[in-house]
């Protein structure tokens, strides 16, 4: 079993930065792409940035530019480096892990920026 664990979000205002982070525990190996997808209210969640087990990263495009997805070298935590947030990115921030063919989820952590 893999277990997730966020840390990091919170209430700033327009303009400021977050960082989140996912560490990753349990039956780590096999794991592969990691990233973040969040879910604002009354919308489905939506990828925000993944990276690869081989380092390479995908964006969506309303983000790209002002956050960056960074894993560290033993590749158990993935951190999410937010800059320029804006209230559209208000929402619950989940961490994703994919294992083979399995997938697993954080609990959230809740992104609310102020006007």
């Amino acid at each position: 079993q893999v277990q997730l664990m966020e840390s990091g979000g919170g209430l700033v205002q327009a303009g400021g930065s977050l960082r989140l982070s996912c560490a990753v525990s349990g039956s780590i190996s096999g794991i592969g792409t990691m990233g973040w997808y969040r879910q604002a209210p009354g919308k489905q969640r939506e990828l925000v940035a993944i990276t690869s087990g081989s380092g390479s990263t995908t964006y969506a495009d309303s983000v790209r530019g002002r956050f960056t997805i960074s894993r560290d070298n033993a590749k158990t935590t993935v951190y999410l480096h937010m800059n320029s947030l804006q209230p559209e990115d208000t929402a619950v921030y989940y961490c994703y892990a994919a294992k083979l063919l399995l997938t697993f989820w954080g609990q959230g952590t809740q992104v609310t920026i102020s006007a």
